[in-house]
């Protein structure tokens, strides 16, 4: 296990564990649960609680707590400094009115993708997509696009460490057949997943570049009954490289498109 350096403050990364404990499958915990998530005794994880809600970071409801608004707070200076989804979004607001499904911008953080952008589509889908919603990058298309993007050593090293669980009967069953998705998403500048995450839903992802650079991951997602994997690749893909192309231009300057 690797040395923790000396200025190291354990009850920081405490309190963070505790705030992340919560999720949108599990929004409110109790002390018991809480100390079973973060390795803590009862009497530990009461008083981070206790500390967290006096600050305005977390809600008593009974024996449970749940997170307030003010969490918001610690993510919203790094999302809007930073510029991309400021750009994005009008480009993907375009993009779903003349598609009318809902399109979306990502990024890699660890082995999640991220989304930073979203324009939800006016149909009802199963999955709740927001800003801030991570899912794991080997489900998605977003995160196939996005690990192509990686240096050969970091992803070697997220293919020897990811856990792959199958989400449904159509997921991916082991690394090497990630490794192999991963591939073709590099050769073909692409990459649509259909019912591996979610029974029900097809997603495509392309890339958005600054340079050579993959800084992100342009995404649209439809129910399958909408259009078959043939069609999407001939009406939605090139309507969705255009929009990412125009990001890209407007992130980056015209040195993008190349």
């Amino acid at each position: 296990m690797e040395e923790q350096a000396a200025y190291f403050v354990k009850s920081v990364e405490k309190a963070f564990d505790v705030l992340l404990a919560f999720s949108p499958e599990h929004p409110q915990l109790t002390v018991s649960q809480i100390a079973a998530r973060t390795d803590m005794t009862r009497a530990s994880a009461r008083r981070f609680l206790m500390t967290l809600a006096d600050l305005g970071y977390l809600r008593a409801d009974g024996p449970t707590f749940e997170l307030t608004a003010r969490s918001l707070d610690i993510g919203r200076s790094y999302l809007t400094g930073l510029t991309l989804p400021g750009v994005a979004e009008p480009h993907l607001k375009a993009l779903a009115s003349t598609l009318n499904e809902t399109t979306a911008l990502c990024i890699l953080d660890g082995p999640d993708v991220v989304y930073v952008a979203c324009v939800p589509s006016p149909r009802l889908l199963r999955i709740s997509i927001t800003v801030g919603t991570r899912f794991p990058a080997w489900a998605t298309s977003m995160g196939r696009v996005l690990l192509g993007g990686l240096p050969e050593p970091d992803l070697e090293k997220y293919l020897q460490t990811v856990q792959i669980h199958r989400y449904t009967n159509r997921s991916l069953s082991d690394v090497e057949q990630l490794r192999a998705e991963v591939k073709a998403a590099q050769d073909k500048g692409w990459s649509m997943v259909a019912e591996e995450l979610e029974e029900g839903l097809r997603g495509v992802a392309v890339p958005v570049r600054r340079g050579s650079e993959i800084v992100a991951a342009a995404n649209v997602s439809l129910q399958t009954h909408r259009a078959s994997s043939t069609e999407v690749e001939k009406t939605v893909l090139p309507q969705l490289k255009q929009t990412a192309g125009k990001i890209a231009l407007d992130y980056s300057g015209p040195a993008s498109r190349h």
